[in-house]
């Protein structure tokens, strides 16, 4: 592209308003408060919120569903229906993990049918739906069931990672797989922070060229360079970026909502958010910071350009340090941070996004552990392997799949099209128990059936907030042969 023709696309870009997407109150404090925000502290700000101009809050989904009932003891269905009141202006949206939903396993169409169709009548617009492999055959039922039960936006998305098979042309790829299923919009989820300025603007300016739908930059602050390659993905076309407010940003958050905004309205582009809104919400977002100190690692808040060379997200490096903790072996962290990438080679180079990143992190552990490369392999790096959670980026090579499953053979359809209806079955288990078995109650039981029943027999407590003053101790990390001494003091 010449000069004259560089700029021409860059007065194009200016008069195209760029659509502000705020994770604060879904990916921010999953990426830095464990997900641990309770609705209390949510509903109060909503309504100033509601009025910033905002496009979309993104509130629920991902780990929400989850920690809401397991360990809040809060109904999911009703924080979803208690936003919804107060939020008239702006868009709710949330992340499905595709035939995965917001658990761990893939469940049957007839479960996605009655999660999203019971998801839009609590109120919610936008879907991003995603398949931690990019398999799209994962996305077909939850695309086709927002649609059918007409949510406001479906947003198809891709999940960034770095190997030697996801090449941009790769990402067209799905791009336009993605578009063929008639999504409203086209996310890249880059859940790692390994989007570089550079890459991004060539990423994203392929798909403008071939992708006739409006794109979403979605990074977080992982290595440092998310708000540099944000912008680098507005000058090349992006229409929708996300951000999370400055209290519960950059680390492994996200780029700032405040310093985005500010930025893009100097250069020239339009958002249409207000300042002067966002600063009383940051005020208020300041005290929850510090209500939820207890919650919040040091070690999550800081840029780490390890990642760079691990490619591991902050949720999933978090579990490692957990696992190794508890095995009086924070010792091997280093050879552990070395041994994730071979399993990701292994498995087929999946992304590093739940499921996936914590099936690769919990047998790089293992192996370390057990001083031999899959001596002990788990239900999910074998379920991996076979093919049910989809296909893999690679193919595994025949040597792993032979060690790894013996004498079984892996699947080559859908994996859902495994699976019986569970609907009913779930409903008859549940009046069975003498609980009310609507639909919401089923869906909770169905998704998890041992912490879903506990909740809805009442048998659930909120956890208390954890003290303020957090030691995590002092540990010694291993890297290439250097010793790196990591000192985590009171938060």
């Amino acid at each position: 592209m010449n000069g004259k023709a560089y700029n021409f696309f860059i007065k194009i870009c200016i008069m195209t308003k760029i659509k502000i997407v705020d994770l604060t109150m879904r990916d921010g404090h999953q990426s830095l408060l464990a997900t641990r925000m309770r609705t209390r502290d949510i509903l109060p700000i909503l309504e100033t919120f509601d009025s910033a101009g905002i496009f979309s809050f993104e509130v629920w989904g991902g780990a929400t569903f989850d920690v809401c009932h397991r360990f809040l003891n809060e109904n999911p269905w009703e924080r979803l229906r208690e936003i919804r009141k107060r939020v008239k202006n702006t868009y709710l949206q949330m992340l499905l993990r595709g035939q995965n939903l917001v658990g761990y396993r893939n469940y049957p169409d007839d479960i996605v049918e009655k999660f999203v169709k019971k998801t839009i009548e609590c109120g919610l617009d936008l879907f991003r739906i995603f398949d931690a492999l990019n398999d799209t055959r994962n996305l077909v039922s939850s695309i086709k069931f927002a649609k059918k039960y007409k949510a406001n936006h479906v947003q198809g998305t891709i999940c960034y990672t770095i190997s030697p098979v996801h090449t941009i042309e790769k990402y067209v790829e799905i791009a336009k797989e993605l578009a063929a299923m008639e999504v409203d919009s086209i996310c890249i989820k880059d859940m790692a922070g390994l989007l570089s300025p550079k890459v991004t603007f060539e990423l994203f300016k392929a798909l403008r060229k071939e992708v006739k739908l409006p794109i979403d930059f979605h990074s977080h602050y992982t290595s440092g360079m998310a708000s540099m390659s944000l912008l680098k993905a507005v000058e090349a076309g992006a229409e929708m970026v996300d951000v999370s407010m400055s209290p519960l940003a950059l680390g492994t958050a996200h780029p700032p909502t405040e310093s985005v905004v500010f930025a893009l309205e100097e250069l020239g582009y339009k958002t249409g958010v207000k300042m002067d809104v966002l600063l009383k919400v940051r005020d208020y977002f300041m005290q929850i910071r510090e209500k939820y100190a207890g919650y919040l690692d040091p070690l999550s808040t800081i840029p780490d350009t390890n990642v760079l060379v691990y490619q591991i997200p902050g949720g999933m490096f978090s579990n490692m340090i957990s696992q190794l903790k508890e095995q009086n072996a924070m010792d091997k962290l280093g050879e552990v941070l070395k041994e994730v990438p071979r399993v990701r080679e292994d498995f087929g180079y999946p992304p590093l996004v739940t499921p996936t990143s914590q099936i690769v992190g919990v047998q790089a552990v293992i192996n370390v552990l057990m001083g031999e490369r899959y001596k002990v392999v788990t239900k999910e790096s074998k379920d991996l392997v076979k093919g049910m959670y989809g296909k893999t980026p690679a193919p595994i090579k025949e040597e792993i799949v032979k060690k790894i499953l013996g004498n079984e053979k892996p699947i080559d359809c859908r994996p859902a099209d495994l699976l019986q209806p569970e609907f009913e079955k779930r409903k008859k288990e549940l009046e069975e128990k003498g609980i009310e078995a609507s639909d919401e109650n089923v869906l909770i039981y169905a998704l998890f059936p041992q912490t879903g029943l506990q909740f809805l027999l009442k048998q659930t407590k909120e956890e208390p907030f954890p003290p303020t003053t957090k030691v995590a101790g002092d540990f010694e990390v291993v890297i290439d042969g250097v010793k790196y001494a990591v000192s985590v003091k009171s938060a």
